[in-house]
């Protein structure tokens, strides 16, 4: 029981406008028969035989009285760590309940809470399968809405285990936001996927430097391929491709594992520098003598679909945006990005509770040059994403304000660690690559004043070209290329580490020499900031 109580502390700690239980009082008052809730008025038991019901449901009558009572068995913040600014609603008791369910096939979904506003609609779920089976994930073939004239709406959503419930928890998010102040929708999942992760041993050698391939032959896998690439500072990159026999695998995760001696998985010693094909084919960078440690073990561990359940589950809702409509507005800016290609312009802000977002325009389309966006609202700052090709927006979740700072605050775009992106000229001086073999040879040019050494050897019929620039404010070269005539095949990034280096390959390559150019290439400037006023205070 004080686990409950703690857990209604912490949903209800946010709201100022909430009257805690005090859980001692509540106790006590239930050994004398009576119950006070919020109010102060005794909730009057009947004597002894009814005492354990009258605890039961005299703490229900004190904590339906609380917004947060729909909430009391979830908590999202896991679930929407990178959602912070509907978490942080949630924990303002804003949200419209919904609270509505189906059962379909002997899984049962719940829809809990809906947020609707000018930026998106986002829906809080639950998922309880009532099975046997260790399900660690779970997926659909179809998800999303249909408004009310049956057109579907696309989403992305995210499912997670809760261990101490025993249900997945889940939201929706699409960007589509209803005309209206009230709509009716939809929300639809079809052929439901109940997944868990299984091991497969893999007999790698990490002493042999060629290509190894290992039959897998079930559960829809073919085989695994791997290649290891030695790198600087006694690293190896380690590529992973896995053929496969079922289709249904090619959007499941599958990914290589080494597993030292204490049955640990190995650290890796960057993050994984490229992830293609859903798993299917993946690199990661490891530390030499790790992999090479006595006693460590190799697998592959993947998802596997137990069991597909083709039904529908359904649930209609009418949904308002009236809740959040108070506290969000819209403002036409039109403010030049200073020193921004393309005629870059912030054109609008749409702000609400949970969400602040940044409308891009552009004469002609520009990469955004920086990497890090916080806005600045009144000294609180709020960290930004970008998303969108072509039609750009910065996006900004709203954590630790309430709703009258954002429209009385004075709010500031900040913009940091500027990388600037240029493309190669066909007339520049190439690159001569001779003696091209399995050797390993290195020739060395520059580009805009910045030292490049350029490494070059064939591994398997296929030429691999790796760059690197002993100066940190060159970002890399991004990708090569060759003409043939007067076509320029471009080479494959294969990978791109967290230094400048980057490697492309070439494949069913048989040639002994090559001019080869850059096609593009970044510059860093790790201290350059911009910040441009978008509202002043009130």
């Amino acid at each position: 029981m004080e686990r409950i109580e703690n857990k209604v502390k912490n949903q209800m700690k946010e709201s100022n406008n909430v009257a805690y239980p005090n859980f001692d009082q509540m106790w006590s008052s239930i050994q004398q028969d009576e119950l006070k809730v919020a109010g102060g008025e005794p909730v009057v038991l009947r004597p002894r035989k009814r005492k354990r019901f009258a605890l039961v449901a005299g703490l229900s009558v004190a904590l339906m009285a609380t917004p947060v009572y729909a909430a009391l068995n979830y908590d999202w913040s896991s679930m929407l760590s990178h959602r912070e600014g509907i978490q942080s609603a949630l924990e303002q008791g804003l949200g419209q309940t919904i609270e509505q369910s189906v059962t379909k096939e002997g899984v049962t979904l719940t829809v809990h809470t809906a947020f609707i506003d000018e930026n998106r609609t986002v829906l809080l779920y639950s998922l309880k399968p009532e099975t046997s089976q260790d399900v660690t994930d779970i997926d659909f073939k179809l998800i999303g809405l249909k408004d009310s004239k049956d057109n579907f709406i696309e989403g992305n959503n995210w499912n997670k285990w809760n261990e101490e419930i025993g249900e997945f928890q889940g939201y929706f998010e699409t960007d589509w936001v209803a005309e209206g102040q009230t709509t009716d929708v939809e929300f639809i999942m079809e052929n439901m996927r109940l997944i868990d992760n299984k091991k497969q041993s893999i007999s790698y050698n990490p002493n042999d430097s060629t290509t190894q391939v290992f039959p897998i032959q079930k559960d829809g896998l073919d085989s695994v391929t791997l290649q290891s690439f030695e790198q600087a500072e006694g690293k190896v990159l380690l590529k992973s491709a896995v053929t496969l026999t079922d289709p249904e695998l090619e959007n499941r995760w599958i990914n290589f594992e080494a597993i030292n001696d204490a049955d640990k998985s190995v650290k890796k010693a960057e993050m994984p520098v490229s992830y293609q094909g859903s798993g299917a084919i993946m690199s990661q960078i490891f530390k030499s003598d790790t992999l090479r440690e006595e006693g460590t073990k190799f697998q592959l561990s993947y998802d596997h679909i137990l069991e597909t359940k083709e039904s529908t589950w359904n649930i209609n809702m009418n949904l308002s945006k009236k809740q959040l409509e108070n506290a969000s507005f819209k403002q036409v800016l039109d403010i030049p990005m200073d020193n921004v290609p393309g005629g870059t312009k912030i054109h609008e802000m749409k702000v609400t509770p949970t969400q602040v977002r940044l409308k891009i325009t552009q004469e002609d389309y520009y990469t955004l040059p920086f990497r890090e966006y916080q806005l600045d609202v009144g000294g609180t700052l709020l960290n930004g994403y970008l998303m969108g090709k072509g039609q750009e927006e910065l996006r900004f979740e709203v954590v630790g304000l309430d709703t009258a700072s954002l429209a009385n605050q004075p709010i500031t775009l900040v913009a940091k660690h500027r990388i600037d992106g240029f493309y190669g000229d066909e007339n520049d001086k190439p690159i001569h690559l001779t003696d091209i073999s399995e050797k390993h040879q290195t020739t060395t040019s520059s580009i805009a004043g910045y030292p490049i050494s350029w490494t070059y050897y064939l591994k398997d019929n296929n030429l691999y070209v790796e760059t690197l620039s002993s100066d940190s404010m060159f970002d890399g070269v991004d990708r090569t290329y060759y003409l043939d005539g007067k076509e320029q095949i471009l080479g494959k990034p294969e990978s791109y580490d967290e230094s400048n280096k980057s490697m492309d390959v070439y494949e069913k390559f048989d040639k002994k020499e090559l001019d080869i150019y850059i096609y593009s290439y970044g510059i860093n400037k790790p201290n350059e900031e911009l910040r441009i006023p978008l509202k002043f205070g009130k």
